[in-house]
C-alpha cells in the first residue's frame, strides 16, 4: 500500500509532462483506431473525471480555488470528442463498440430504440438548451462585469492602503486576485463556447451514426431495415448517453462555477443555512401545504406529510434560534464581566503614526470619495512621486477628522508632532502671484502653505479673469497635495526607519544579493546603513540609485566606521547625479568660499562619539552668516550653492543648517568631470572676521 502511494507521489511530480502525453494521446485517439476493451476503460475515466469536477465546482469556496477549470473543460471536451470518435469509427465497422456502449443502450432503452432515442433528445436537449445556454450568458456577463469592476476596486485598494488599513504585502496579494478574477471570468467566458459546441456535436454524430448505420447494415451486412435500425440505433443511443452524460455532468460544474460566488462555506452547507435560516418561512409553508391537502381531489395525504415535516423544521429552527440568542447573551455578559475585571490595555496608544493629516470638518469632502473627493488617490500618487524622486517607500499617510480644528484647517505631523498646517477654502480657488500678473484680482489675501509665497483666495467665477491676468490657478486638493509633498520631501530623512530601508533592501535582494550579503551584517549593520541614507536624504539628496550606495559602503566601510565619512564616500560616488541636480542651462552657477574661511573651519573641526562637529567663536560665526547671506542676495542664484573642500564640507553643513537651512554646500569631489562650473560669488573673510579670529586665536594659546 505504502509503495503504491509513494509511487503516485512520484508520479504527481511529473504532472506537466503527464498532461503533456495526455494531450497527445487525446489527439491519437481521433487518428488511430482503439480497442474496444481500451474504449471502455476511457470511457469509464470520462464518467469518472466528469463526476469529480463536478463534486469540486459544489465544494468550493469561490471560483478562484478551481482556477484551472476553463482548461480543463477544453481537454475534458477534446477528450470526450475523441471518443465519440473512437466509437463511432468501431459501432460502423463492427457494430459493436465495447460493452459500456452496449449496457446503457440495452438499460435505458429497455428494448424500445424509440423510447431511447427520446430519453437521448431529452438529455442533450436539457443540457444545450436550459444548463450550457444559461452557463453561457452568465460567464459573458461576469466577465464583461468584473473587467468594468476592475478600476473601482484597485482604487479601493490604494484608498485602504493609504488609510492603513492593509499593509503593503495584502495590497499586493488583493491586486494579484482582482487580475486573476479578470483572466478567469474572460477565460470561462470562451470556455463556456466549448460546453455549447459539444451539444451540438453530439447531435451531429448522433444523426450520422444512425444514417450511416442503417446504410453500412443494409448495404455491406445484409441486414433488413428493421433489424439495422434496431442494432444500430442501440448502439447509437447508447454512444450518445456514455458521452453526454459527462458532457452534462461538466456542463452542470461550469454553470455552478461561473454563478458561484466567493463565501466562507462550501455550497452544500450555504443551501442549508441561507433556505432553512427563516423558521417563519417553513410556518407559512406548512400552513400552505395544509391548505393544499384540504382541496378536493388533491392527494390529501402527500400535502398532510409535507406540511407536517415543514412545520416540525420550523419548529426546531425557532427553537434552535432561541437556544442560540440566549447562549450569545450570556457569552457576550460573561466577555463583558472578564473585560471589566483585566487591567485596561493601552499598548495600542502608544504607537505613533510616521505621517497625519489631520483635518477640519469643512475638509472632509476633500477626502470622501462619495462627495467627489480624490484626496486619496493624490496620496496615492504623492507615494509613487517620493518613491521616483527620492527612492524611498513613504510609509502610510494617515487621514483624520480633527473636530478640535478650525473647519477649514488643516495639521500635518510627523510621527505624532506637528510640523505644519494651513487652511483652504473649499469653494475657491488658490491664486498666486507667478511675477506675470497684469491685473489684479480680488481676493482673500492668504499664503501658500507649501512656499510660502503670497496668494488670493478667489471665487470660481473669477476664476478665468485670473488665469487671463497672469496668475497661477489651483484648486483646494491640489494646494494641500503639494504642502502635503514638500513636508514628506523636507522630512523623509525622519520617516526613513529600519522597517524601511529593510523594505528596500529585500526589493533588491534578489537581484543584487552579492552586494547586501557582503555590507550586512558583516562591515555594517541595518541602523549604520540607515544613518548614512538619512544623512543623503537631509540634503536633498535621492538614495534611488541603491547599488551603488551600497557598493560604496561596501569599499568604504573597511577604512572606517563614522557615519559622517562614509556618507561623503557616498557622495563622492554620486557625483554625476548630485552635479545634474544643480545644473541650469548645462552650467553648474557656483559660491565658493575665502581661503581663509576654510582654514578658520578646518581648524575648529572636532569629531566626536556623536559625529563632527564645530568649535568657532558666536562672533566668528555670526561673521560666517553674514557674510554668506550677502554673497546669497547680491548673487543671481535661484538657490544658494556654494563650493568648498571636501574636508570641510560637511562642517560646513552642519554649521549652516539651522542658520540657512536651504543653503546647498558641495564639495568639489562632488562634481563630476564633465560638470561646467561657474563662479558667481564669493563669500569674503573680511577685517572685522580677522580682528575676532586673531582674538579666539590668541585666547586659546
Amino acid at each position: 500500500m505504502n509503495k503504491a502511494f509513494n509511487s503516485v507521489i512520484k508520479l504527481a511530480g511529473y504532472s506537466d509532462v503527464l498532461v503533456v502525453f495526455g494531450v497527445i494521446f487525446i489527439v491519437v485517439m481521433m487518428i488511430i483506431p482503439i480497442p474496444t476493451a481500451l474504449l471502455d476503460i476511457l470511457f469509464a475515466t470520462n464518467i469518472s473525471l466528469s463526476l469529480m469536477v463536478l463534486l469540486l465546482a459544489l465544494n468550493v469556496k469561490e471560483p478562484l480555488e478551481l482556477s484551472v477549470f476553463p482548461s480543463l473543460l477544453l481537454i475534458a471536451t477534446l477528450f470526450r470528442l475523441a471518443l465519440s470518435v473512437s466509437s463511432t469509427r468501431l459501432i460502423l465497422t463492427e457494430a459493436y463498440a465495447g460493452k459500456i456502449i452496449q449496457a446503457f443502450g440495452d438499460f435505458v432503452m429497455g428494448g424500445n430504440y424509440v423510447v431511447g432515442f427520446v430519453i437521448f433528445l431529452i438529455l442533450v436537449i436539457v443540457q444545450f438548451i436550459v444548463i450550457t445556454k444559461g452557463a453561457e450568458r452568465v460567464a459573458e456577463v461576469s466577465a464583461r462585469f468584473t473587467l468594468d469592476a476592475m478600476p473601482g476596486k484597485q482604487m479601493s485598494i490604494d484608498a485602504d492602503l493609504n488609510a492603513g488599513l492593509i499593509s503593503e504585502d495584502e495590497a499586493r496579494a488583493r491586486r494579484r486576485n482582482i487580475e486573476r478574477e479578470a483572466d478567469f471570468y474572460g477565460s470561462m467566458d470562451g470556455a463556456s463556447k466549448f460546453v455549447k459546441g459539444d451539444a451540438i456535436a453530439g447531435i451531429i454524430i448522433v444523426v450520422i451514426d444512425i444514417v450511416g448505420g442503417l446504410i453500412i447494415g443494409m448495404l455491406q451486412r445484409n441486414m433488413d431495415f428493421a433489424q439495422a435500425l434496431q442494432v444500430y440505433t442501440m448502439l447509437t443511443v447508447g454512444d450518445g448517453l456514455v458521452s453526454q452524460i459527462p458532457a452534462l455532468l461538466m456542463a452542470t460544474a461550469t454553470g455552478i462555477i461561473v454563478t458561484r460566488g466567493s463565501s466562507d462555506d462550501t455550497m452544500g452547507k450555504d443551501v442549508i443555512s441561507q433556505l432553512f435560516a427563516n423558521y417563519k418561512v417553513l410556518f407559512i409553508v406548512s400552513v400552505v401545504l395544509f391548505m393544499f391537502g384540504l382541496a378536493p381531489g388533491l392527494p390529501t395525504l402527500s400535502f398532510f406529510f409535507l406540511a407536517g415535516v415543514a412545520g416540525l423544521a420550523g419548529y426546531f429552527l425557532w427553537k434552535r434560534a432561541g437556544e442560540i440568542s440566549a447562549e450569545t447573551e450570556s457569552i457576550t455578559h460573561q466577555e463583558q464581566i472578564e473585560i471589566n475585571k483585566k487591567p485596561e490595555s493601552v499598548l495600542s496608544l502608544l504607537q505613533v503614526d510616521q505621517i497625519e493629516l489631520e483635518i477640519g470638518y469643512s475638509l472632509i469632502p476633500l477626502v470622501d470619495e462619495a462627495q467627489g473627493g480624490d484626496m486619496l488617490e493624490r496620496i496615492t500618487m504623492i507615494r509613487r512621486q517620493c518613491a521616483l524622486e527620492l527612492g524611498m517607500v513613504v510609509p502610510v499617510i494617515r487621514i483624520r477628522d480633527n473636530l478640535q480644528l478650525e473647519p477649514n484647517s488643516y495639521v500635518i505631523k510627523i510621527k505624532g508632532i506637528p510640523v505644519s498646517s494651513g487652511e483652504i477654502l473649499i469653494q475657491h480657488y488658490m491664486a498666486m502671484d507667478s511675477g506675470g500678473v497684469t491685473n489684479e484680482v480680488t481676493g482673500i489675501p492668504t499664503k501658500e502653505p507649501a512656499f510660502g509665497l503670497d496668494a488670493l483666495w478667489i471665487d470660481e467665477g473669477v476664476r478665468e479673469e485670473a488665469e487671463n491676468a497672469g496668475y497661477t490657478v489651483v484648486d483646494p486638493p491640489s494646494v494641500l497635495a503639494t504642502h502635503l509633498t514638500e513636508i514628506i520631501k523636507n522630512h523623509a530623512h525622519e520617516l526613513l526607519g529600519r522597517k524601511e530601508v529593510k523594505m528596500l533592501l529585500d526589493g533588491m535582494k534578489e537581484e543584487f544579493s552579492a552586494v547586501i550579503d557582503e555590507l550586512i551584517p558583516d562591515l555594517m549593520t541595518l541602523g549604520e546603513v540607515q544613518k548614512v541614507l538619512q544623512n543623503l536624504l537631509r540634503e536633498g539628496i535621492p538614495i534611488r540609485n541603491l547599488v551603488t550606495i551600497l557598493e560604496t559602503l561596501a569599499d568604504a566601510a573597511r577604512i572606517t566606521k563614522d557615519i559622517d565619512y562614509l556618507t561623503e564616500y557616498v557622495r563622492e560616488a554620486l557625483a554625476r547625479q548630485i552635479s545634474q541636480m544643480f545644473l541650469e542651462d548645462g552650467v553648474m552657477s557656483v559660491l565658493t568660499l575665502d581661503q581663509n574661511w576654510e582654514e578658520v573651519i578646518a581648524s575648529g573641526i572636532e569629531h566626536t562619539e556623536r559625529g563632527t562637529t564645530v568649535a568657532l567663536d558666536p562672533r566668528l560665526l555670526q561673521q560666517l552668516f553674514q557674510q554668506i547671506g550677502q554673497a546669497v542676495e547680491t548673487s543671481p542664484l535661484s538657490y544658494p550653492v556654494i563650493l568648498v573642500a571636501p574636508s570641510i564640507r560637511m562642517a560646513l553643513k552642519r554649521l549652516t543648517e539651522r542658520a540657512i537651512p536651504k543653503l546647498i554646500v558641495l564639495s568639489y569631489n562632488e562634481i563630476s568631470q564633465d560638470t561646467q562650473v561657474q563662479a558667481v560669488g564669493v563669500v569674503r573673510f573680511t577685517d572685522e572676521s580677522e580682528k575676532v579670529h586673531r582674538r579666539q586665536y590668541d585666547r586659546s594659546s
